[in-house]
């Protein structure tokens, strides 16, 4: 028989009773938890979440401000704005090489659009916002909003554009704009700036752009925007108008820039021309110049090649950065300091015989005239250019007191003007050669130096500096650009003030000899007397050349049988009108081959149109802009 056990039901509802307990602390432990969470989250944390709440519905968005405009002396705009609208891809959301693929079979999308994409890609690594197209027309931004769903991370956005009218006139000068790379975040960054320029995608790069960006830049603005789920803007709540960027008003002339252009035909070189009683720059011209449009979306490859890769080098700044043999165009500086040293007088002459010799010496340093000049006084030295004149004037000097008299004038330093890239060039001395080459100076050194070729080197803007100052009587400005900026909010203009840096110590009856002298220069009898005939107005002026390769000692150049790039340098230093001097400028010529007949030409062209207002006849649409201003 089996055994039964009997139930106990006082057991059984007691055991029921503690589950059933149990089950029911846990319920409340866990409705207290949420109670607690939800109080905390609720009250203590209502800020919080509500300002997270409010920043997922309203975004801060930057309004970019309008870029200020550049301007010539005259209030010609050199660099303008204009809005467009652009097609834009995020590369951060969607795969960049297949949305391009989709979207050219809406727009247009050529390769060049491709490799400039790629190219900003890679210079702003992690932006949010890349143009694959700019300048829609209408009818693609039509063509484009039908499908926009099918393209999410694109979209088309209204921007303002950089446009310079005159484009590759005055474009070393001027500059250009580009979008902002992680090299200038990096910049900015160091100069607390990131915030000032939050939504603008474009920074000066070059020349007057660069110089004067926090003028142009202007002042960000914001609004607050309502968006939906989907991240579109339904309205707009408050704004905070952005400060347009101020204009900056130049001393340049652009007319004058186009006649200098214009004047140096197919040949490469520079030209500066100054105001001497102010600084003021009045033409700026490296030739060839380049388009500054090209960059202003950034450039794509195949424009960068073919400008990177031209053998004319048109990306080089020659007036600023092109350090050249002076050649002759020094010698009124080195009669000057003879002069003022004592160790020439107007009356000192010499016999040429076509060559020059120092004491145990066996090299001969010729003349460049055949046969020599003859019976030379320092008048005739410097109206016909005579190298053995100022062969005997440099190695009396000496080298130290040429490099200190010259230093005066601004050769072999910097001259501080308002833009990037300007280089020293090199004054030597004794001291420069021992640190350079670790090698003592030679007679023979100063030689060439006396005639401005060795170790001697120039840029054209030193060279204009120099005969600006010497033109002013000795008074140096600082060569500028900007002339004054304009307050786009009080449209007041304020004037960039004229800053003597120094005044070079000169009798004035020297200062007159040597004037008169360049004068003679340009009269018949002088080596730029062809350049001078029937001038209207007395200008002084001295011709130069410059060797690009040596000669040996008994080859006599031909320069039909060397090649076109290795060719003499021609150059060219005037100041006008002689008695008053409102113009001083330098021209360089590369391979020019000889100041007198291609650099001095270039600047009567230039010393008439802005003396004279007189349009040579090669320039009929010039002569027709002047009838229509």
């Amino acid at each position: 028989m089996r055994n039964t056990r009997m139930r106990e039901p006082n057991q059984e509802v007691a055991r029921f009773q503690m589950r059933l307990g149990a089950a029911g602390a846990a319920v409340l432990i866990g409705f207290s938890v949420l109670l607690v969470r939800f109080v905390y989250l609720q009250v203590l944390q209502h800020a919080y979440y509500a300002t997270r709440a409010e920043d997922n519905r309203i975004s801060i968005v930057p309004i970019q401000p309008t870029r200020g405009l550049i301007l010539d002396r005259n209030g010609i705009v050199l660099a303008r704005n204009y809005s467009a609208y652009t097609l834009e891809i995020n590369p951060n959301k969607v795969d960049a090489e297949k949305t391009m693929d989709a979207l050219s079979e809406v727009i247009a999308v050529e390769q060049r659009d491709r490799r400039r994409f790629r190219r900003l890609l890679e210079e702003t690594r992690g932006a949010d916002s890349i143009p694959i197209r700019t300048r829609l027309s209408d009818e693609e931004v039509a063509r484009f909003a039908a499908n926009r769903y099918r393209f999410p991370g694109v979209e088309i956005k209204a921007r303002l554009f950089r446009e310079y009218p005159y484009q590759a006139t005055a474009s070393h000068a001027i500059g250009y704009i580009g979008r902002i790379s992680d090299r200038d975040v990096e910049k900015l960054e160091q100069e607390n700036l990131v915030a000032e320029y939050r939504g603008t995608d474009y920074i000066g790069k070059t020349g007057l752009e660069a110089t004067y960006e926090r003028e142009l830049h202007g002042q960000t603005g914001s609004a607050e925007v309502e968006i939906d789920a989907n991240g579109r803007a339904i309205r707009t709540l408050r704004s905070t108008a952005p400060v347009p960027g101020n204009n900056v008003d130049l001393t340049i002339d652009i007319k004058l820039q186009q006649v200098a252009e214009r004047a140096f035909g197919d040949y490469r070189g520079a030209l500066v021309a100054i105001e001497p009683s102010t600084g003021g720059v009045l033409a700026f011209i490296s030739k060839p110049g380049y388009d500054p449009n090209l960059f202003v979306d950034g450039i794509d490859p195949q424009n960068w090649e073919t400008l990177n890769n031209n053998p004319d080098r048109p990306l080089n700044n020659r007036a600023l950065a092109g350090a050249y043999p002076p050649g002759s165009t020094i010698k009124p500086f080195l009669a000057l300091a003879a002069l003022q040293t004592g160790k020439r007088s107007p009356a000192s002459a010499i016999n040429d015989p076509g060559y020059f010799t120092l004491p145990g010496v066996a090299h001969r340093w010729r003349d460049w005239k055949t046969g020599g000049h003859g019976y030379v006084d320092m008048h005739r030295a410097i109206v016909q250019s005579c190298d053995i004149y100022f062969y005997g004037v440099g190695n009396d000097l000496g080298v130290d007191t040429i490099h200190s008299f010259f230093r005066q004038f601004g050769f072999g330093e910097k001259t501080g003007i308002d833009i990037d890239g300007e280089r020293a060039g090199v004054l030597p001395s004794t001291e420069w050669k021992m640190a350079r080459f670790k090698q003592k100076w030679f007679a023979g050194d100063t030689i060439s130096v006396a005639i401005g070729q060795g170790y001697f080197t120039a840029t054209p803007m030193q060279l204009a500096y120099a005969v600006a100052v010497l033109a002013n009587g000795g008074v140096a400005y600082r060569p500028h650009m900007a002339r004054y900026i304009h307050d786009a909010q009080t449209g007041l203009k304020h004037g960039l003030a004229d800053e003597p840096l120094r005044t070079v110590p000169l009798d004035p009856k020297w200062v007159d000899f040597v004037k008169q002298a360049m004068v003679d220069v340009t009269k018949p009898g002088g080596t730029a007397g062809q350049a001078g005939k029937d001038a209207a107005y007395s200008f002084a002026g001295k011709t130069g050349t410059a060797q690009v390769v040596g000669i040996k000692q008994n080859e006599k150049y031909d320069e039909k049988r060397v090649a076109e790039r290795l060719r003499d340098h021609a150059l060219f230093i005037a100041f006008a009108p002689a008695e008053n001097p409102r113009i001083a400028l330098s021209v360089l010529v590369e391979n020019g081959q000889h100041g007198a007949t291609t650099a001095a030409p270039i600047a009567r062209t230039v010393l008439d149109y802005y003396l004279l207002g007189k349009v040579p006849d090669s320039m009929p649409d010039m002569q027709q802009d002047e009838e229509g201003d």
